[in-house]
């Protein structure tokens, strides 16, 4: 039989746990190399806009439909709309959580070999020169693929423990320290020598630099960022009470994820231009650059421990709610209890991340990370977020949709029209754009 569907015990559960859910490698370590890429501020600048344009409307869509149908993907689309046919929808996000959950526990697991070799002391006597091939070699080999299995049995152990018990008490530990590691490192960044430009860099934007390239880009981070499109928010917002603030809720988790991104740039950024590096390295910012910059720092292991800490919570708190989505799925559609459900979609996935995993090495020539990664990142979470936007803008009951938007007081009533039409207008374009942006 299936569980009675649990809630979140408390507002500021709902906050910590939604929060963490859009949080995640995404903020800390991909925001910094597009920002970096993109010019700085200017990229900043055009992120911020669209976060508001659509990320906020698109959050309310997913809070409205989950905590309508009090079910999560696909069968949110079916108790609505009293009909099968939009449930691809729903499958696809379950296909693209699976997808997700295979490539995301590689990445993560590359945190935990970070953190181990600042504790061992083989970070600091590894010589700058080396770097790339050290990265290059652990990530081929069947270490990283341990690594990854562990970070799945962590994260299944969360997931086991319920909504209230697991998830819940778990972001309410996590999400807090994640923003205390944040304000940490902060403060350590602008004490550098090269604060001052690290934050004109940031800060002070030079619109010459936006290309249509730049704004495509600060486009599909927003939408990304926010964890978007595959059902996240719409599974969480079904264990929202009634009186939890859909709009409020949005607005705050627009806020303090966009926080955290531009946080991630305070840190990094100063330490990239106080040790002499280039802010726009790409994807290999994280995971070879920075630890040059703590290998040169005063206390450089114990820095590089902290950090590296950081990214194994951001990507805890992002899997945790990826999984969600599928655990969720299976109680809901098929009666198993949360353990079953945990079990099976863990298997899964200890599977997938091996072969994922692989794919650095011994099957470099599937690759299964980056098909993996093409495919939910520029097909299914594009798809899923224009197909939610459209399903709760045109085809859900208005007056179902305002029931939701509206159990909360003091909001104008402008906010709700601007809501609305970001949901029906602005919102599938961007998403649209994102997605003919990813496929050219």
């Amino acid at each position: 039989m299936a569980e009675k569907r649990a809630q979140f015990g408390t507002k500021i559960g709902v906050l910590m746990a939604t929060v963490g859910s859009a949080v995640g490698l995404g903020n800390i370590w991909r925001f910094p190399y597009e920002c970096g890429n993109g010019g700085g501020a200017a990229f900043l600048v055009v992120y911020i806009a669209f976060v508001f344009l659509l990320g906020v409307p698109a959050i309310c869509a997913e809070f409205s439909l989950g905590r309508s149908s009090r079910k999560g993907m696909p069968l949110s689309f079916r108790v609505t709309d009293g009909s099968r046919r939009w449930d691809i929808l729903g499958y696809a996000s379950i296909i693209a959580a699976f997808m997700i959950l295979a490539f995301y526990a590689v990445v993560a697991g590359w945190t935990l070999e970070y953190i181990m070799d600042s504790v061992t002391g083989l970070f600091k006597d590894t010589p700058n020169s080396d770097r790339h091939a050290q990265f290059a070699s652990f990530v081929s080999g069947w270490r990283a693929v341990g690594w990854a299995l562990l970070f799945l049995l962590i994260n299944a152990l969360v997931m086991t423990g319920g909504v209230v018990k697991g998830i819940e008490r778990v972001s309410n530990i996590l999400t807090p320290l994640l923003f205390l590691l944040l304000i940490v490192f902060s403060v350590n960044s602008l004490l550098m020598p090269g604060a001052a430009q690290g934050l004109e860099f940031m800060f002070k934007p030079d619109f010459s630099k936006l290309t249509t390239e730049v704004v495509l880009g600060a486009l599909g981070q927003a939408f990304f960022s926010l964890s978007l499109g595959m059902g996240c928010l719409v599974t969480y917002s079904s264990y929202f009470s009634d009186d939890t603030p859909l709009v409020k809720t949005a607005m705050q988790i627009s806020v303090l994820d966009t926080l955290v991104a531009v946080m991630a740039g305070v840190i990094i950024f100063p330490a990239v231009f106080s040790f002499g590096m280039s802010p726009a390295e790409g994807p290999t910012l994280v995971f070879e650059v920075l630890p040059n910059i703590f290998h040169n720092m005063p206390g450089g292991s114990f820095w590089s421990f902290l950090f590296f800490v950081l990214l194994a919570l951001a990507s805890l708190t992002s899997i945790i709610s990826v999984s969600e989505i599928v655990v969720a799925f299976l109680c809901d559609c098929f009666g198993m209890t949360r353990i079953k459900a945990t079990c099976i979609v863990t298997g899964i996935s200890l599977v997938t991340a091996t072969l994922c995993s692989l794919s650095f090495g011994s099957l470099a020539e599937l690759n299964l990370f980056n098909i993996f990664d093409f495919l939910s990142s520029n097909v299914l979470l594009p798809l899923g977020g224009m197909g939610l936007c459209v399903f709760v803008g045109w085809r859900m009951k208005r007056s179902a949709y305002l029931e939701q938007m509206k159990r909360e007081s003091g909001v104008p009533a402008f906010v709700f029209d601007y809501i609305t039409i970001g949901i029906r207008f602005v919102a599938p374009a961007c998403i649209l754009t994102v997605f003919i942006a990813g496929l050219l």
